[in-house]
């Protein structure tokens, strides 16, 4: 969008005009010699970021019947996926720096409050990380039963956890490519179940609303939901690391969206058609014994096996987007700038690497039930001040240059952002009182974290950028 001219503009107009494009400018510096993110590579890494696979969606026909969840599945995008996916877009094109969100928020709302996004995403992220090789293990311990507790299942997890973060510090492009690679080889078994459905499929089946006598759980139901199609601005944290973010980003996105829409519906059609309906049976690993069910073993040994390879696909892309948040952070100031150190030989953020995995290995070892609906409660916090970046950004910075532009006058651009709004209140109020306590401690942590950072800045304690300081 063009401002006044310079010869009919008074000098505070100018100067504000001046302001947003220095705002607009990435808030990392471009690294040397670094490979960018192509947009196949960003596709897979956005898929395994959001789902990795229709792993997981069982849930949701065990909650509420086959055909609740198939119309789930093809509503919920629209209502949930689409505007932040479309945020995302705009966003992501129009501030290209590594920290995304954290960003956003420091440019719309300023300092303490791009802090506190900080530190909700990034614990949300990194907590989230250590149920991967859990998950890993729990299909390894199927094969090799030593490894279903004590301290073998220990040094397995420390050992997978290890190895997958070297993967991500030989380069974020070594691991997009992983992740292309990951994602084919993951949906094939899905495909072939599908194909070979096709026979067995009663279309009546997918009309049922479940077993008789069988309650409706909607928590489980809408969190499944919840849960298998967010996370679609992770991989905003990486705009600073892919080759022309303004032009891939958005194509990318709508690439995954529709990848990941397929990946959900296709083997939910196929396998709730196919077969008759055993409503407790629908539980996590449930695909697999349906592939079973529907061609025999050796199709289920192939969907176990994908699922492997799923969480290994989940791991890294989780992993690069919390270290290349703290990139964005250490770069506005809101975490000590040693923080975002590049590793010489691959140019990767080696320490935001090895902080996310020592606190995933420390995560793992714990019984965090709990702790994940409380980081998933700080997730739903941090939308909810995201889309506020995104309208107040839109209001604050009506000149910047905005590559890609949500196609949508601004009453509209509310309503598309209060509808997902209301359905992360409801998720947050259906949280118990023990997740609202962990919540409300861990944003207080976020809280005197940024007062802590604050005083070191002050005090110059530790270094800091001192453009960035507002």
């Amino acid at each position: 969008m063009g401002g006044a001219s310079a010869d009919s503009s008074s000098p505070s107009q100018s100067l504000l005009e001046d302001e947003e494009q220095q705002l607009q400018s990435p808030a990392t510096n471009p690294a040397k010699n670094s490979k960018k993110l192509a947009l196949i590579p960003l596709i897979f890494l956005i898929y395994f970021e959001v789902a990795g696979g229709p792993y997981g969606e069982e849930l949701a026909v065990g909650a509420a019947g086959p055909l609740l969840a198939i119309l789930g599945f093809l509503v919920f995008p629209f209502i949930w996926s689409i505007p932040e996916a479309l945020v995302t877009a705009e966003l992501a094109t129009t501030f290209p720096g590594n920290g995304g969100f954290v960003i956003w928020a420091h440019k719309a709302f300023g300092p303490f409050w791009g802090s506190l996004m900080g530190s909700w995403k990034l614990l949300s992220g990194v907590i989230n990380l250590a149920s991967y090789p859990a998950l890993y293990i729990d299909y390894l311990k199927l094969v090799f039963p030593v490894f279903s507790s004590g301290i073998p299942r220990m040094l397995a997890n420390f050992s997978i956890t290890l190895l997958l973060s070297f993967l991500n510090y030989s380069g974020l492009s070594i691991v997009g490519y992983t992740a292309f690679f990951l994602g084919i080889v993951s949906l094939c078994p899905f495909l072939v179940l599908s194909v070979i459905s096709i026979p067995k499929i009663d279309p009546k089946r997918w009309v049922s609303l479940g077993q008789e006598g069988v309650p409706k759980d909607w928590n489980l139901f809408f969190n499944t939901l919840f849960w298998n199609l967010n996370f679609w601005d992770n991989a905003s944290t990486l705009a600073g690391e892919v080759e022309q973010p303004q032009k891939t980003f958005p194509k990318a996105l709508f690439s995954a969206g529709i990848l990941t829409c397929l990946a959900y519906l296709i083997p939910l059609l196929a396998t709730t058609g196919a077969t008759p309906l055993d409503q407790a049976s629908w539980t996590d690993g449930h695909f697999a014994d349906l592939a079973a069910m529907i061609a025999g073993k050796w199709l289920k040994y192939w969907v176990e096996i994908g699922a492997v390879l799923s969480a290994v696909g989940l791991y890294e892309a989780q992993l690069s987007s919390c270290a290349y948040q703290i990139i964005g952070m250490a770069d506005i100031g809101a975490v000590p700038r040693v923080l975002g150190t590049r590793s010489k030989w691959f140019d990767t953020p080696w320490i935001g690497i090895l902080v996310s995995t020592l606190v995933a290995l420390g995560v793992s070892y714990m019984d965090f039930t709990n702790i994940i609906s409380s980081v998933n409660f700080l997730y739903s916090l941090g939308m909810l001040l995201e889309f506020a970046s995104f309208l107040w950004l839109r209001k604050k910075m009506p000149s910047v240059k905005r590559p890609y532009k949500v196609p949508l006058p601004f009453p509209w651009l509310v309503v598309m952002c209060l509808v997902p709004s209301v359905f992360l209140v409801y998720v947050m109020t259906a949280a118990t009182k023990t997740v609202f306590w962990i919540s409300a401690l861990l944003t207080l942590f976020g809280v005197v974290w940024y007062f802590l950072m604050k005083l070191c800045k002050e005090k110059k304690w530790v270094m800091f950028d001192s453009s960035e300081e507002n």
